[in-house]
């Protein structure tokens, strides 16, 4: 596995990407591929003369194994230590990660149901494709798969950051968002945004092969769960426009109305939604029953379900299951510890962390109950 490192330059529409330089005699990498959050890298590598004049801000950082991902570098630092050397250590977040540069602004309103993967690519397109000044030069639009894109809502947001609005709706309806470049002509690349979900590996279904981690399998080195229901929040009140008795207000929760200790409520102010919309370049005033679905949207995506984790690893070297062939991050798939009779027959992958240094290559990923 090598690290390409890419110099970038933009125009209007364009991004001209030229390849600096590829290195393998870094001392360590850690890429971290996140479902619900933007991923992020890590390269620790010796400070000399030429590698400060390659790992630069504002470059692209790359591997020759893997297609999806690239990052920015957004950070380095020097540390010089007579007895151990002189370190460079690259930090950076991949390519989602300029999409936190833009806000949705204008607001965006949503009164029919339209499809979760309509609504993110119409968001992208308004403010980070389409406008001049806001535009990111390259970025396009790319494949949507998965039936979790399909989901249909009415919503309206506004002056919210894109990137962290679209893990929101990805957390709520179990998809993910990547930008990947793709060569296009030449030296000149575009970025395409596509939509995904993950694939569900588990015992709980019987049509794709079934990933389990387990010590009983040796390809389960190290174990650890935790159950945090402190943040729970389960029903909400939202409110939006108006003042006093007279502010527009519902409740939202999912399923049956949850009672007595099972209850954690939460209040949602929903001010920014306003009770007009633009429809063919005029104001019309939105229907008062459109008005409350917008509320109830607010609200479904300000619900915290109990935070569950379990952090693990597994083995890198396992010829049972390979990481990137047989599964992927974002699906779901089985744990299970025999020695202490437990199991977990559904979980989903949101994380992993590869890591390779002078020990080799290790994989550290992160599994969430559903």
């Amino acid at each position: 596995m090598q690290i390409e490192v890419y110099n970038m330059e933009a125009d209007e529409s364009n991004l001209t990407i030229t390849l600096e330089a590829v290195c393998d005699s870094f001392s360590s990498l850690l890429w971290d591929i996140e479902y619900y959050q933007c991923g992020s890298f890590e390269v620790y590598i010796a400070a000399n003369p030429e590698n400060l004049a390659i790992f630069q801000t504002g470059r692209i950082v790359g591997r020759d194994d893997d297609s999806l991902h690239f990052g920015i570098i957004e950070s380095m630092q020097i540390d010089t230590d007579a007895e151990n050397g002189d370190y460079l250590t690259v930090k950076g977040r991949f390519l989602m990660s300029l999409l936190e540069r833009r806000i949705i602004n204008p607001t965006l309103s949503i009164t029919a149901d339209t499809a979760y993967s309509d609504i993110v690519r119409n968001a992208v397109t308004l403010n980070a494709i389409q406008q001049d000044n806001r535009r990111i030069p390259g970025l396009s639009l790319g494949t949507v798969s998965g039936s979790c894109w399909e989901q249909t809502a009415t919503l309206q947001v506004s002056y919210t950051n894109l990137m962290e609005w679209m893990y929101t709706i990805c957390e709520k309806i179990g998809g993910t968002a990547n930008i990947r470049l793709v060569k296009d002509i030449g030296e000149t690349y575009k970025m395409v945004l596509d939509l995904s979900e993950g694939t569900d590996r588990s015992l709980t279904q019987d049509t794709e092969p079934h990933i389990i981690f387990s010590d009983a399998y040796s390809n389960l080195l190290s174990f650890s769960y935790a159950s945090d229901s402190a943040v729970t929040r389960n029903f909400a009140y939202i409110y939006g426009h108006g003042e006093g008795s007279e502010r527009k207000h519902t409740t939202y929760c999912v399923g049956d109305e949850p009672a007595y200790l099972s209850r954690y409520e939460l209040y949602v102010d929903a001010k920014d939604i306003s009770e007009e919309e633009q429809v063919e370049c005029e104001t019309v005033p939105i229907p008062e029953e459109k008005y409350i679905e917008l509320l109830k949207t607010r609200g479904s995506e300000k619900l915290v379900d109990p935070k569950t984790a379990s952090e693990s690893e597994i083995a890198a070297d396992s010829t049972q299951y390979v990481y990137n062939r047989d599964y992927y991050v974002g699906d779901y798939v089985t744990v299970e510890h025999k020695r202490f009779g437990m199991i977990q027959p559904k979980v989903q992958l949101i994380g992993m962390i590869e890591a390779f240094d002078q020990n080799g290559r290790s994989l550290t990923p992160t599994f969430r109950k559903e």
